[in-house]
């Protein structure tokens, strides 16, 4: 039989993915990128915001037209399986995230006259991103109960996976010769915190996984504000193979704002934490996330965060406004803030920030930047670059750049900046 599998939503529901892909490979299916040909088709989905709830619902539709063994799972399931499996009875089976360890038990229901052994497990993936890139996710859940995030709803609270677990997933995947292993969690920073057998956490795991001198480029997602130690910031700043690259979706600036969202730490303690990283790490690269039109956001809020942001110059930021999801506290906050508001403050924000970006960007003009040849632009005739400065999950601008000679994917290179403009970067390959 042949699978087709669809991917939804964010880089730890692709690891799920990934699982998901062995369990039907180990079980003689055939992955197949054309859902056409597939006789199931199974689709994970998001369910983090409206619009990729709306994305995961349209996908669904769209795929029960095939007339397939449709197999729905993911986030989505996990919010609304009842209300799904009223409105959607075209899909044949619903799988919500509690149900994944018996996930193979609950296939047999619609793929008949088929055993499905085995079960899910981080330690079999297949692999779906590029060869020489990996995500590895440290931990599942998260206990910080954001007031606008349905995440611990949906996942649950924060639980680390073992570490020794975590280093046998890690020797597997370079064993799969992968070179950039990204590590990824709801909470990275919080890692080792509930692990009580043994002493350990992120900066204990970062130090192990260095020892894997086949990883050129490690690279840490989702930090939040105020548990990013010195200690973690002084190590990311000595060691090489770990990309200076930090990922610290704030949400946004205000006091007032942090305590409505329920975000620990406050304006104080992200002004210090800029700029002891800017101190400790000068070629740092600095990527948020913001939310506008938070439940009772003021324009004096507002003209706080767009401060904040001028004041900060983020290398990345990427914003969202506000949206009110079902069993979140601020659901219910008085002082809705109008659509029209939310995306005129939305426009404003990116605005500020593409000048922002612009002038980052000619910065790196004369740079050199070592990372890995990971695509080829028929139409420009240009390769492009994955370095310190962007991450592989097509949230950051792209590096382009010339090369007299054929390069292959994955290898390793060092490109020059001659060019530039709001979002991407463009030079020429550094010959040796």
């Amino acid at each position: 039989m042949k699978l087709g599998l669809i991917s939804l939503g964010c880089a730890k529901n692709l690891v799920d993915s990934e699982m998901i892909l062995s369990l039907f490979k180990r079980n003689d299916f055939e992955i197949v990128n054309d859902e056409k040909e597939a006789d199931v088709i199974l689709i994970n989905t998001c369910g983090f915001i409206d619009a990729s709830k709306q994305e995961s619902i349209d996908t669904i539709i769209e795929m029960s037209k095939l007339n397939k063994i449709l197999v729905v799972t993911g986030c989505l399931v996990e919010r609304y399986k009842e209300e799904l499996k009223k409105e959607l009875p075209e899909v044949d089976l619903f799988i919500s995230i509690k149900e994944y360890p018996i996930f193979g038990e609950l296939l047999e229901k619609v793929i008949r006259n088929k055993k499905i052994q085995g079960c899910l497990d981080l330690s079999k993936r297949v692999l779906s991103t590029r060869p020489y890139t990996a995500y590895l996710k440290i931990s599942e859940g998260c206990n910080n109960c954001c007031s606008y995030c349905a995440i611990p709803l949906i996942r649950g609270s924060f639980k680390s996976i073992d570490k020794y677990d975590l280093i046998k997933q890690a020797n597997i995947l370079k064993e799969q010769g992968i070179k950039e292993l990204v590590v990824i969690s709801q909470d990275t920073t919080k890692y080792g915190e509930d692990i009580k057998d043994y002493d350990t956490d992120i900066v204990d795991l970062l130090k192990s996984l260095l020892e894997i001198k086949e990883f050129k480029f490690i690279r840490l997602l989702y930090l939040y504000p105020n548990e990013i130690t010195d200690e973690l910031i002084d190590l990311i700043g000595k060691e090489p193979r770990l990309t200076p690259y930090f990922d610290i979706p704030i949400q946004h600036s205000s006091d007032h704002m942090l305590r409505e969202m329920n975000r620990h730490g406050d304006k104080k303690l992200l002004i210090d934490l800029f700029k002891r990283i800017k101190e400790r790490v000068p070629n740092a690269i600095l990527r948020t996330t913001l939310i506008v039109g938070f439940p009772g956001e003021s324009e004096e809020d507002f003209e706080d965060l767009k401060d904040f942001v001028k004041k900060t110059q983020f290398t990345h930021l990427g914003a969202f406004t506000y949206s009110r999801e079902e069993g979140t506290k601020s659901y219910d906050f008085d002082n809705q803030i109008p659509e029209e508001i939310k995306e005129k403050r939305y426009k404003e924000i990116m605005e500020i920030q593409s000048r922002i970006s612009l002038k980052k960007n000619k910065l790196e003009i004369g740079r050199v930047h070592k990372g890995l040849v990971i695509d080829y632009d028929d139409e420009e005739d240009l390769y492009l670059l994955r370095s310190y400065w962007n991450a592989p999950d097509d949230i950051d601008g792209s590096i382009y750049f010339s090369s007299d000679k054929p390069l292959e994917e994955g290898s390793e290179v060092e490109v020059i900046i001659e060019d530039c403009d709001n979002y991407n970067l463009y030079g020429k390959l550094l010959e040796k």
